[in-house]
């Protein structure tokens, strides 16, 4: 009886997991999308793009590119004008590594443009392989909580399957080693037509903290180039879900 009733108190405590509303979620302690106030820089002041260990920050005209962001927030600490602050928005997608750009005095991206092709064949059931190309493991964990409890993407006809020749799209994450460049290219070889790239997280993206690396052999995405671009190291589920939503024309995440 003690353990039934121990089951309980944890029961309570955690209090409900499951998110009800996946475009309505409000995730606490994650570091998201950031903010860019319109505040001007020090003169000659250049410790954020010192510290930025990925480039992603530019100066005149300032700029954070989310596809090369790892979100170590160290741009926010060294800045003595605060011309960055992190939040806990999650909505990071773009159809396009330009639309991850954030600018002085933007607040949010861009929204995802639906393709309607995408909604016309795969609105109803999308069956998407995971693909680690050379991870961390940090957002293929990301991409296995779509499908827990909490998130459950299923409820929109969202798997992920074992096979590729079960599969409609790809979920391409870490940066793409070459030990790992023939493996995702007969991944893809063996997906059935029609079929397309879901590019999650920044190694994906541009390489990330490897960007440089002689390890890497990125030139599957000069061939395939992503239809969807998820930013976040590792990005939140809930930006992969969403991302996922509106680029299937779901605006309002239901059917």
């Amino acid at each position: 009886m003690d353990l039934i009733f121990d089951a309980f108190k944890v029961r309570k405590s955690q209090g409900k997991q499951f998110v009800p509303d996946v475009r309505a979620a409000n995730p606490v302690g994650f570091r998201g999308l950031p903010v860019i106030s319109n505040t001007p820089c020090g003169s000659g002041c250049n410790k954020c793009v010192e510290d930025c260990p990925t480039n992603a920050i530019q100066l005149s005209p300032f700029s954070l590119d989310l596809g090369k962001c790892v979100f170590c927030d160290e741009c926010a600490r060294v800045c003595p004008s605060q011309k960055v602050s992190f939040t806990a928005g999650y909505r990071m997608a773009s159809r396009t590594p330009e639309g991850l750009v954030m600018r002085e005095g933007s607040n949010s991206l861009g929204p995802v443009e639906a393709s309607e092709q995408i909604k016309k064949l795969f609105g109803r059931s999308l069956k998407l392989r995971s693909v680690s190309a050379g991870g961390c493991n940090g957002c293929e964990l990301e991409v296995n909580a779509m499908a827990n409890v909490n998130f459950d993407m299923g409820r929109y006809g969202i798997d992920i399957v074992a096979s590729p020749r079960h599969s409609d799209g790809l979920i391409l994450s870490g940066p793409i080693s070459a030990n790992m460049a023939v493996a995702l290219e007969l991944c893809y070889e063996g997906m059935p037509d029609p079929k397309f790239v879901i590019a999650v997280g920044a190694c994906a993206i541009s390489g990330g903290v490897f960007e440089e690396s002689v390890a890497l052999d990125r030139s599957f995405l000069g061939r395939f180039a992503p239809e969807l671009y998820v930013a976040g190291c590792p990005p939140h589920p809930l930006s992969i879900v969403n991302g996922i939503l509106d680029l299937m024309g779901h605006a309002d995440g239901r059917w």
